[in-house]
């Protein structure tokens, strides 16, 4: 697939929608920006990867809309050399956007197919700073758990801005 001036410039047109939407760190506006989105997509979906909106990219899961990975990746005020701990790969797309904000992010996804996508695609980007794990689906919480563990201590939380507002009562 290729990154052509008709690609860079309806990135342009995305970032200055979610400008106009309210997103301010011109830092995750420059990683939306430069980031290819069409590469995470099926080529069907090629014309249509710089809306504003979700699509499909098999397993029943989806590359969550630029808005959205916008926000949450504003939230977090990615700083360069931040270790990021992602569950739930997918694309790989949010991934990358933090990777480029300079964040080292290690991803976890359960579904050996997109895995095996969000691997060979996240590296061009953003090697040395993704490295991306895969649990299967009949061992996913002792792997995962396992793994979680030896990376909490790597993790270093930054937001002052809270992401939950409070935890949910017990019914």
């Amino acid at each position: 697939m290729e990154d052509t001036y008709r690609h860079k410039g309806m990135r342009r047109r995305l970032v200055e929608g979610l400008r106009k939407r309210g997103i301010r760190d011109e830092k995750v506006l420059e990683a939306v920006g430069t980031l290819p989105r069409h590469f995470f997509l099926d080529k069907a979906f090629e014309d249509h990867a710089y809306q504003d909106k979700a699509f499909p990219i098999g397993n029943e899961q989806t590359i969550s809309q630029p808005y959205t990975v916008a926000y949450m990746t504003e939230l977090l005020e990615v700083e360069k050399r931040h270790k990021t701990l992602e569950v739930g790969t997918g694309s790989g797309y949010q991934a990358c956007i933090l990777a480029q904000l300079g964040a080292r992010v290690y991803s976890i996804e359960r579904q050996k197919d997109l895995y095996e996508r969000a691997k060979h695609c996240c590296p061009v980007w953003v090697t040395p700073k993704f490295a991306c794990f895969t649990a299967m689906a009949t061992k996913v919480c002792p792997n995962m758990l396992r793994l979680i563990g030896s990376l909490l201590p790597l993790v270093h939380l930054t937001s002052r801005k809270p992401c939950v507002n409070s935890w949910p009562s017990e019914a």
